[in-house]
């Protein structure tokens, strides 16, 4: 995994198991890798993912049962939806129709080009 400088490693962490739940390889309950697991296979250190995971853990995305592992929460799923849609929209979208106004982009120019994307994501 490729890290940016403008978020803490384990925050980026975490959010690369909020998509992995989204993208649905785990799923309500699913075990997923153990911190070293998770540790060895980003090549972090191992201190990181233990942050990382009590982050998640606080979160209820995820929770331990002792001596087994991690596991996806019931409605992880959901809670992960349900917050970035509310950062997306107090942080992104602002910043995006900042940007569309001094570029003179209108909504409909924004939905011709996805729509154009989307027809030729395949290729």
């Amino acid at each position: 995994m490729t890290f940016h400088s403008d978020k803490p490693i384990y925050l980026q962490m975490a959010d690369r198991l909020c998509d992995e739940i989204l993208a649905g390889t785990y799923k309500d309950d699913d075990r997923i890798p153990s911190v070293r697991e998770y540790a060895v296979m980003l090549e972090v250190n191992t201190n990181t993912a233990v942050k990382t995971y009590d982050e998640l853990a606080r979160a209820n995305i995820i929770y331990n049962k002792r001596g087994l592992g991690y596991f996806v929460t019931s409605g992880a799923r959901e809670r992960i939806c349900d917050e970035r849609r509310r950062l997306f929209k107090e942080q992104q979208l602002p910043e995006l129709f900042r940007q569309m106004q001094l570029l003179g982009l209108d909504i409909s120019d924004v939905v011709y080009t996805w729509t154009h994307l989307q027809k030729h994501k395949d290729c």
